[in-house]
């Protein structure tokens, strides 16, 4: 495979895959009454690719209600993946107190593609309408799935994870869905790890999400994601790790603030 084409591929998994990374976890009935989180604030984290600086991704949280959370993230890609095969991803997402999945919206667009993506969440009837909209071709998708209670999207699953405590060598189980597909999704914590992000030192946990190999998405691959060992919870590292001829890809920490 040619470079360029090989680029084309990685930023696909990029924009893909940063949305999964901050699918992090929780089931509702875990949730922990953090007095500092959740909070207003935007994180910004970089991508790097090879050793590449290869784009930059911003979520904010923010409150619409006492009740109920907006969340987005923007993904912007950067140096010679941006010169090859442009990305700017828009995402926006609603969600109540506990963040379960009230309604999302993706504005991709990758290289030559535009497509426009929402869902919403019927939550009494425990279903999830996903509608795709291809702006180039003039095409679009529709499909409804049945969802379990309390059903995550990306982002509400990212930022729920920050609310639990799992140990060491514990794993949860989580209903989370794309829209496409609704999946249990495990997520284990496995150990304890002093990194350094950024020039910082954090003492973290380390979890693997298992959301590949057919679990969620096709793809094989395997998610890792560093969290703060202490009440905040900071994400702030990423790393996935793809075949052939991705490769690691790494999502780091760059800076936070409060709302």
């Amino acid at each position: 495979m040619n470079r360029s084409g090989t680029l084309q591929r990685f930023a696909g998994v990029v924009s893909s895959l940063l949305l999964l990374s901050f699918s992090s976890f929780a089931p509702a009935g875990q949730l922990a009454n953090d007095p500092q989180f959740p909070y207003p604030e935007r994180l910004t984290y970089s991508v790097e690719w090879r050793m590449l600086a290869a784009g930059e991704a911003v979520v904010e949280l923010k409150r619409s209600n006492p009740q109920a959370w907006n969340i987005s993230l923007n993904l912007a890609s950067a140096g010679l993946v941006s010169r090859l095969y442009r990305v700017a991803d828009s995402y926006r997402a609603s969600t109540s107190d506990r963040f379960c999945g009230a309604n999302a919206f993706l504005d991709a667009q990758e290289g030559k593609k535009h497509l426009q993506t929402s869902l919403t969440f019927d939550n009494p009837r425990h279903k999830v309408d996903y509608d795709e909209r291809d702006l180039v071709r003039n095409t679009t998708a529709k499909k409804q799935l049945d969802i379990a209670p309390c059903t995550y999207e990306i982002t509400g699953a990212f930022t729920a994870m920050r609310l639990v405590s799992i140990e060491p060598g514990q794993t949860v189980t989580l209903p989370i869905t794309d829209g496409k597909k609704m999946a249990y999704a495990k997520v284990q914590a496995q150990g304890k790890e002093n990194i350094t992000v950024s020039g910082k030192s954090y003492a973290t946990v380390r979890y693997e999400a298992f959301l590949f190999d057919n679990v969620l998405y096709k793809r094989k691959g395997r998610l890792f994601i560093w969290l703060t060992d202490d009440a905040e919870r900071l994400p702030v590292q990423f790393r996935m790790q793809m075949g052939f001829p991705i490769g690691t890809i790494t999502v780091e920490l760059e800076k936070k603030e409060r709302l």
